[in-house]
């Protein structure tokens, strides 16, 4: 039980980093926030996402070129020009290490908006703090693992975020349904994304992508979407009124 309670926290809390501050927040900016809390849930995706640990800027940039260039030979992860999702997360893999240290050139239209501390990177995005919290994962597996199988799941907690990643990108660009009639092969992959935390409503998010709330018909469920209004009423966010649905 507390290896399956383990796995689902983990899960769950990186997930929210990811969504919440890298997509939302670092890549959209859907709603603004003080230097105090953009630094903490800086800190906060770095403690969640642990060993596989994503700069913002980077994360931000791969993101925007993704919108602009969507299912095309210039996205960085569409799914539509590989056979299986390992080929597609390793070409992303090139392409985000390329934007990070600076080796691929970038459009000028992706450089601004993203928040950036070198000093948190330093540490955060480190060989040392990679196998730190892969060491910590291993160690509660030792204490806590009952059955054998359960040490399999820890391929998943060492890649957290490109495993989000791959399932977001692959099954978002493949599987599912079209509210919106968008150029690429965006869909909706499920109704309530309860596994992906919003992530999974790619269509409508390529049709509006300044749109906080990621579901768009009155049947579909953003679970992210209720905190973002709740921080936003409590202070700790400041929503940006939408000038237009596109992206």
């Amino acid at each position: 039980m507390a290896i399956l309670l383990f796995f689902t926290g983990h899960w769950y809390l990186s997930l929210f980093g990811q969504t919440f501050y890298l997509h939302r927040y670092a890549a959209h900016k859907m709603f603004t926030m003080s230097p105090f809390w953009e630094k903490f849930w800086y800190i906060y995706s770095w403690v969640t996402q642990g060993s596989s640990y994503l700069n913002a800027r980077a994360y931000a940039i791969l993101h925007r070129m993704h919108h602009a260039y969507s299912d095309t030979e210039k996205d960085p992860h569409t799914p539509h020009f590989f056979k299986e999702v390992f080929s597609m997360m390793w070409h992303t893999r090139k392409v985000y290490n390329g934007v990070l240290h600076g080796t691929a050139e970038v459009e000028e239209k992706f450089l601004k908006g993203y928040p950036t501390y070198p000093a948190v990177d330093r540490i955060a995005d480190s060989w040392m703090s990679r196998l730190f919290f892969a060491g910590l994962y291993i160690a509660f597996y030792v204490v806590f693992a009952q059955y054998w199988w359960m040490y399999l799941l820890l391929p998943v907690h060492f890649l957290m975020g490109p495993v989000h990643g791959a399932i977001v990108n692959w099954a978002g660009h493949k599987y599912g349904y079209r509210n919106f009639n968008e150029k690429d092969q965006s869909k909706n992959t499920l109704i309530f994304d309860f596994l992906m935390l919003g992530e999974l409503f790619q269509n409508n998010h390529h049709h509006a992508g300044a749109r906080p709330n990621f579901a768009a018909k009155w049947w579909e469920i953003d679970p992210v979407y209720p905190i973002i209004k709740l921080m936003n009423r409590i202070g700790i966010i400041k929503l940006v009124p939408i000038k237009s649905t596109g992206r």
